[in-house]
């Protein structure tokens, strides 16, 4: 057997292999309602043979969508939309999972084939909320942004708390809790974005609690032998000033497994259009999912690491496992290319028994 089809234990919960479907936005939900277009998107994911299919970023509240199209998890008629996707991918043999978000100061904005820019409340948009009033630079076309209070900041933990819930309900079996990409968990932690002065800002421990107290909260409700995974960008990119880095991401990991996760899922940048990435390429985000695993296991902490960016080919993925390097790999981009990309993956490896083929398509393997 491949190391990329081999069962990735979590808690109680067994991962068919270790392929995930990396969230990917689709701005194609109503009022937060996913719809077909959700259910096949990613259902086709599962018939494919991805070990874990996680949804895009399901926003916990309706000012935590990036844009009025984004899926929603902060009443029971989401849930019951989303469980039904819920239901057929874990049908097929991989195990559903949904991305838990705030978008903090990068909310309320079209999709990008619109162009992306802040849509105003009086165009159904809504006011961003974030660490300080500070909004995301966007070339003089910046949202308005309101300054969360003490009290507020408190309550997105509840927002969280109650979004865990509907969603274990719902039959999702992972909770990813997403910290990257410059929305509102990343934007409390970096300190690019981050100049409160109460128990939420100043000193990493400050700017740590949030995410540690979210994460905490979820565990708290989500079933004790299914994962909690965290998303988080390992580096703001951002190195010619204070900022959040490769060293802080190593330092914070342990600290979410105390509060309950099992994966840290690592990824980059987005807390800033200033951000200079300094090479791209096959596996160009690897080297940080690795320090981050390498520093784990040096503190002896059992947290396990899954790593994305630019992992397009089968051996490339099996390499990174075999070479005991992350924990599984997760694609975005390329299951939109190949959503058949597990099957596949597992003739070129020479596994016929990694990915068990639908009989509906047994004729085209």
């Amino acid at each position: 057997m491949s190391r990329l089809f081999e069962p990735l234990e979590l808690r109680e919960t067994e991962l068919p292999n270790r392929v995930f479907v990396s969230p990917m936005c689709q701005y194609s939900a109503s009022e937060g309602v996913a719809t077909d277009w959700h259910l096949v998107h990613l259902g086709s994911r599962a018939v494919g043979g991805a070990g874990v299919v996680l949804s895009e970023a399901t926003a916990v509240s309706p000012a935590g969508r990036i844009s009025p199209g984004d899926l929603g998890i902060w009443n029971e008629e989401q849930a019951e939309a989303l469980g039904r996707i819920a239901s057929f991918v874990a049908d097929q043999g991989s195990v559903p999972g949904i991305q838990l978000a705030h978008a903090g100061r990068k909310a309320s904005t079209a999709p990008p084939w619109d162009g992306g820019s802040p849509v105003s409340p009086e165009a159904d948009g809504w006011t961003a909320l974030g660490p300080s009033e500070e909004p995301y630079p966007r070339d003089g076309d910046e949202q308005p942004t309101r300054r969360l209070s003490t009290d507020e900041v408190e309550t997105v933990v509840d927002q969280f708390r109650a979004a865990a819930e509907r969603a274990r309900d719902a039959g999702f079996r992972i909770a990813e809790v997403h910290a990257a990409h410059g929305y509102l968990l990343h934007e409390f932690l970096s300190p690019v974005t981050n100049d409160r002065t109460d128990r939420y800002g100043g000193d990493f421990q400050s700017r740590t609690r949030l995410l540690r107290e979210v994460t905490a909260a979820v565990r708290e409700v989500w079933p004790d032998g299914d994962p909690v995974f965290v998303r988080i960008s390992a580096t703001d990119w951002l190195d010619d000033r204070e900022s959040w880095t490769v060293a802080d991401s190593a330092r914070l990991a342990p600290t979410l497994a105390e509060a309950g996760a099992d994966l840290i899922d690592v990824s980059a940048g987005g807390i800033s259009p200033a951000q200079s990435v300094p090479q791209t390429g096959p596996g160009y985000q690897v080297p940080y999912a690795e320090t981050i695993r390498e520093h784990l296991r040096e503190e002896g902490v059992d947290l396990a690491v899954g790593a994305v960016g630019g992992i397009t080919e089968p051996t490339q993925a099996e390499q990174l496992l075999a070479n005991d390097r992350v924990d599984a790999v997760a694609m975005a981009r390329e299951f939109l290319r190949s959503p058949y990309w597990p099957l596949h993956a597992a003739d070129e490896l020479d596994d016929p028994e990694g990915v068990d083929v639908p009989v509906q398509y047994r004729r085209g393997f």
